[in-house]
């Protein structure tokens, strides 16, 4: 099962580092979430990732937009995680029942028992509006995490816009999708084909 831009993004609720449930539904209305899968705490591309997103969470984390990190390790090792990496924003963890979060999300990886490295960016709707997926082994660049977000703050905008002008000067552009995703298939040294998503617009992005 997988996941599409446009579509609704999967609901979940999981416990966090410090025990807490969290739920996508408490940022509907409120926060775009940026919501990263990566395989395992401790291993050398999730503790950089992770890490890259520590040292520029203004980017991620203020009145609009939400981090939050998804792997199958348990609440206790992601605290010891969190803990030694200087980690703030909610580590989630779908230890139990095993990759269920992974598999709505279609990043699971079934016989290797975790997750590859996925990121959703959901509007505050819901909405899946950016994606990309890596390879177990394929690092993700947190710029084009900011740029998607940059994105999708300029088509806000841009409605909010065409919804305060007069009647006959809207244009009509809320119907149409933000992005699309675009996967291309190949081997992967690591497990089975690696995907990888690229942001493309379908249309004019108000600025």
């Amino acid at each position: 099962m997988s996941v599409e831009v446009g579509q609704a993004a999967p609901e979940f609720t999981l416990s966090n580092q410090l025990g807490e449930k969290v739920s996508l539904a408490d940022f509907r209305g409120e926060k775009n979430v940026v919501l990263m899968f990566y395989p395992f705490a401790f291993t050398g591309p999730c503790t950089g990732e992770l890490c890259a997103i520590r040292d520029q969470y203004v980017d991620f984390a203020n009145d609009d937009t939400v981090v939050l990190s998804v792997s199958c390790d348990s609440p206790y090792t992601l605290k010891v995680f969190g803990e030694q990496e200087g980690l703030t924003h909610s580590l989630l963890s779908d230890f139990w029942p095993h990759g269920e979060v992974s598999k709505a999300y279609g990043v699971f990886l079934e016989e290797k028992g975790f997750p590859i490295r996925g990121t959703f960016i959901i509007d505050k709707e819901g909405v899946i509006r950016w994606s990309v997926v890596n390879g177990p082994g394929e690092a993700r660049d947190s710029a084009d995490y900011k740029a998607a977000l940059a994105a999708l703050q300029s088509h806000l905008r841009g409605v909010d816009a065409q919804l305060s002008a007069p009647t006959s000067r809207r244009v009509s552009t809320v119907s149409s999708p933000i992005f699309s995703t675009r996967y291309a298939a190949g081997p992967s040294p690591e497990g089975p084909a690696a995907f990888v998503s690229a942001m493309t617009a379908t249309g004019s992005v108000p600025s």
